[in-house]
């Protein structure tokens, strides 16, 4: 992570599932969150602001932005001192709430700085720079800058998650009211994330949302109450939804996937939730004919599941995620390649009963792959990597953590894949220096995790600087990675961000 530059304060960094948290404000909407999905994205808003002043003079002499030069630019934090009313929530804020925008005169600096500051072209290009938490704050300065930031092309990608005690402000005698969701509407939201929501809350939100009929198009519930009767009224109401996500509900059964699913969902995420069996695979085969994706953590599947699968889904169907699916075997995944043969994006992992000899059928029949993730798999050998190398040419992304069986032997198999570009070895508690030796030619890596190598040292790690094309680097809990480590690459690897 990068060190704070410039007496900048550093933004909080993101957990692994790409939350941004927002700190809590009186209305109860101050504490929702906004994640975005990429981890290139989550660690760039691990760091530093890219523009620690409202317009450096770098920015400000660029031939290509319709501005003067400025002598001394206005720093965010003269700006942000404009005053915003009290308790206005970050996230939730309405278009016709906030401070009123301050006059000219009224604006620290001089009169130059003073027209700048609220200048809409420029404001356009600026906000660019900013993280999604310092929009949600920027947003506040004054009315022009919230008009500016509220533009949906500033929110794309960006899913806010709301809890179900955010959904409600109380009022004097104890009722509750719903929230007003208008300031979303304005940024143009077209996905949520709800957690710990009920069947009611679900209704209150179709009814408060203006987009909600037709123009969400992704849904999340989590840890969530909904049932059969909720989940029918939810996919009923809202036409526009083709994402569906459901982590952590185990109020719905297998009969109201029957009775709820719709054929325009293209893409569904199934996990943690204890009804889910083999009848919710037939389901999701028989109701969803345009299933592109399908990510599904489910203890209770077994092979019988994965033979489900139309000869329709298995034209449409590219991306395929059986996360910790412990009763699959090798048998399902015979069935799984004949029904899904278009597959370019696969996971097993946590399916510890597969075997080296379900890798082979993967290899042999999946030739369209481009990631690949058998982490958490116990069986899976050198001879695994081998049947790999050999068949999965257009590999780009290969993830083997935990995979304790793994040698150097293995990696030097996987050294002649031209295409591979990311490389996950966390965990891989035998592989050695003498392995790291047959990565040193792999060209085309561009990320390469090692972390939690016991084996691997000093000297082995140094030789990676060989691989000037790598873009990123993890050593979290490697023994061998030192201080001195760190500055070398810090001076042979300078285009490559280290993870410590």
């Amino acid at each position: 992570m990068s060190n704070p530059r410039n007496g900048d304060t550093k933004p909080p960094c993101l957990p692994r599932n790409g939350l941004v948290k927002i700190p809590t404000q009186p209305n109860g909407l101050g504490s929702a969150s906004i994640t975005k999905g990429t981890p290139a994205v989550k660690n760039r808003l691990c760091q530093p602001s890219s523009v620690p002043a409202i317009l450096s003079p770098a920015l400000a002499h660029r031939s290509d932005l319709p501005i003067p030069s400025l002598a001394s630019p206005l720093s965010l934090a003269t700006l942000a001192s404009v005053s915003s009313p009290p308790g206005a929530s970050l996230v939730g804020l309405n278009a016709s709430e906030g401070s009123e925008q301050p006059s000219p005169e009224r604006l620290p600096g001089s009169p130059l700085e003073r027209q700048l500051a609220v200048d809409e072209k420029i404001l356009n290009r600026l906000f660019w720079y900013f993280s999604a938490c310092e929009k949600c704050v920027l947003a506040q300065v004054c009315k022009a800058w919230r008009r500016v930031l509220y533009q949906p092309k500033f929110w794309v990608g960006l899913t806010p998650v709301l809890h179900t005690k955010e959904l409600y402000n109380i009022l004097p005698g104890g009722e509750k009211e719903f929230v007003s969701l208008q300031g979303f509407a304005v940024r143009g939201f077209d996905g949520f994330c709800l957690v710990g929501v009920s069947d009611l809350d679900i209704c209150e939100f179709i009814d408060n949302y203006p987009l909600s009929k037709k123009g969400v198009k992704s849904m999340s519930l989590k840890r969530s109450t909904i049932t059969d009767a909720g989940l029918e009224v939810m996919l009923e109401q809202m036409q526009g939804v083709v994402r569906l996500e459901l982590s952590g509900c185990n109020d719905f059964t297998e009969a109201g996937l029957w009775s709820s699913l719709n054929a325009r969902i293209t893409a569904l995420s199934v996990s943690d939730c204890i009804n889910v069996a083999d009848d919710a695979i037939a389901a999701i085969s028989q109701l969803l004919p345009n299933l592109t994706e399908l990510n599904l953590q489910a203890y209770h599947v077994t092979d019988t599941a994965l033979a489900y699968f139309t000869a329709k889904q298995g034209y449409t169907t590219h991306t395929l995620r059986l996360n910790s699916c412990w009763e699959i075997t090798n048998h399902g995944v015979v069935n799984m390649v004949h029904s899904l043969p278009n597959l370019s994006v696969l996971s097993l992992s946590g399916c510890s009963k597969v075997t080296d000899d379900g890798v082979e059928l993967v290899a042999e029949n999946l030739r369209k792959l481009r990631s690949l993730d058998l982490s958490w798999c116990p069986r899976i050998t050198d001879m695994a990597l081998e049947y790999i190398a050999c068949d999965l040419h257009k590999l780009e992304e290969l993830v083997l953590d935990r995979c304790v069986r793994i040698t150097d032997t293995g990696l030097s198999y996987l050294s002649t894949m031209s295409s591979l570009r990311s490389l996950y070895l966390r965990w891989c508690c035998q592989v050695q220096d003498f392995g790291l030796k047959h990565l040193l030619g792999m060209g085309s890596l561009r990320l390469l995790s090692l972390a939690g190598c016991p084996l691997l040292t000093t000297t082995g790690l140094s030789g990676l600087v060989q691989l000037q094309e790598l873009e990123e680097l993890e050593l979290t809990n490697c023994p061998g990675a030192t201080p001195e480590l760190f500055k070398y690459f810090s001076q042979h690897l300078p285009c490559c961000m280290v993870i410590e």
